[in-house]
């Protein structure tokens, strides 16, 4: 493998634990990463050492906690290639971050007779708050469809553009694992006044990330699948679109000055991030940043196909047609993400026996129900790996689901 992937795993201790004997198989990165040592030892440092509040106090203590969060954030710059760090916004996850473009940009931007385009693969966090939205103002809401591949089917992409003004999509499908062309997309949307989201979730733990050369507007990601942790996710806009938005959320810290006959807002990003931050949380980020960076995002991207590629041979090879892959069939088109049903097994049980074997996977609709109905399934059973994974691993799966076949199929 491209990676030491033992080394790897001794920075992490809960990859360390046996259950019944065991050692624990953790293939669910996709819902959640672990995280390493170095994660959980900044945010205890926060706490032990420089808890105070930030952009508050004088006093030294309360400026070391802001050199922290502001450390975060030049660290989340620096990943992702933003022009200043005034474009770096912190949210609690993504899913707020989406939010927050919906109720403000779409707010402003967005009315009867207006439409937006999503994709048939995008997690509910992209669609439920545009459908909240368009039953409020009177948009449409068009939808690129995917082909029997897991790609998007762009034979219509001009058609469904056309008039819209904003394109919403995953960099990566939470599912199917397919990875969209992201440049592609938005330079075309771009030539017809569209602005561009990109929902990073996926992609950016898994990815060199770019703002500059993907050319989108908009970028969400989340800081617990990039080995970072829970509560704390980012988004990042263009300058000028974040300066033309009104807040999302008001109270202390977004504001300049407050009067009994109104306010000013503060400067970005601040303008964004009402109220105490989430200060150790954004020092577990900027450490996880740094950890993924020492070890090269290129390193994980290429560890990865190699992965996927031996998943997907293993899978085929062990079960033929007793099981169905969903999405890309060749690994360099999607992440380390492999949704599959079993025949005459249900994914609840698949992952209940997994779990005896003390192997971790996701099994259910994966917050994507709209393209579970495009699969025709009601649930699939999910395989995501990532930079502590090897193929001991994908080799104690393949026993397991062994196990599934002989205890669900005659």
């Amino acid at each position: 493998m491209s990676l030491d992937v033992g080394k790897i795993k001794e920075d992490f201790p809960v990859l360390q634990r046996n259950i019944n004997g065991k050692p624990l198989i953790y293939l669910d990165s996709a819902n959640t990463s672990q995280k390493p040592a170095s994660v959980m030892d900044a945010m205890e440092d926060y706490y032990r050492k420089f808890n105070a509040n930030v952009h508050r106090g004088s006093y030294q203590l309360a400026n070391e906690a802001t050199a922290i969060l502001e450390g975060a954030r030049d660290n989340v710059r620096s990943f992702i290639n933003a022009n200043s760090r005034k474009e770096v916004v912190f949210t609690k996850n993504a899913t707020e971050a989406m939010n927050l473009i919906s109720n403000t940009w779409g707010r402003e931007n967005l009315s009867s007779g207006d439409a937006i385009v999503l994709t048939e693969l995008e997690h509910h966090a992209n669609i439920v708050p545009w459908q909240m939205l368009a039953a409020e103002k009177g948009f449409e809401i068009r939808w690129i469809k995917i082909d029997d591949n897991g790609h998007l089917d762009l034979s219509d992409f001009d058609q469904l553009i056309d008039g819209a003004k904003l394109l919403s999509f995953a960099a990566m499908s939470n599912v199917l694992g397919t990875f969209t062309p992201v440049q592609g997309l938005t330079e075309r949307a771009h030539e017809l006044g569209l602005v561009v989201h990109a929902d990073a979730s996926q992609y950016t733990p898994h990815s060199d990330t770019d703002v500059q050369a993907l050319g989108i507007d908009f970028l969400t990601f989340t800081g617990h699948k990039l080995l970072g942790p829970m509560g704390i996710g980012v988004l990042w806009g263009k300058e000028n679109l974040l300066d033309s938005m009104p807040p999302f959320l008001g109270g202390g810290e977004m504001i300049l000055n407050v009067t009994k006959e109104g306010f000013s807002t503060n400067e970005l990003p601040w303008k964004f991030e009402a109220g105490t931050p989430m200060v150790a949380e954004a020092a577990g980020l900027g450490a996880a940043i740094d950890y993924l960076s020492n070890i090269g995002m290129n390193e994980i991207r290429n560890h990865e196909i190699e992965l996927t590629d031996y998943a997907l041979g293993k899978l085929t090879s062990e079960f033929g047609e007793t099981i169905s892959i969903f999405g890309p069939k060749d690994a360099n088109e999607r992440g380390g993400v492999i949704s599959f049903t079993f025949d005459g097994a249900h994914p609840h049980d698949i992952s209940q026996v997994l779990d005896e074997e003390n192997i971790c996977i996701r099994a259910g609709h994966h917050c994507a129900k709209p393209l579970m109905q495009v699969l025709n399934v009601g649930a699939t059973s999910r395989v995501s790996m990532y930079l502590y994974n090897d193929e001991s691993d994908i080799d104690a799966l393949v026993a397991g689901l062994h196990k599934v076949r002989n205890l669900f199929i005659p």
